[in-house]
């Protein structure tokens, strides 16, 4: 009678899966060389997110806001 919604599903890999080093040849030793070429790899997998509204956009409405208030006040008191 009602169409039933499927439950949402999800391809999830995790960052640092044990399945990755296997496949790599990576080994567990914590050498700086090892270290600083994991570090290497892994930076340029970073994803930036964007905030909802940039700082400059949010102080120039807070300024906006205050002069509005301001020129309010002045107008009916």
């Amino acid at each position: 009678m009602f169409k039933q919604r499927k439950n949402k599903t999800f391809n999830y890999k995790s960052r640092f899966s044990k399945e990755d080093q296997n496949d790599l040849g990576l080994e567990d030793n914590f050498d700086t060389e090892d270290f600083a070429s994991k570090w290497q790899r892994q930076r340029g997998k970073n994803v930036q997110v964007k905030g909802a509204l940039p700082v400059r956009t949010l102080i120039l409405v807070l300024v906006l806001l205050l002069l509005c208030m301001y020129l309010l006040e002045k107008k009916y008191m």
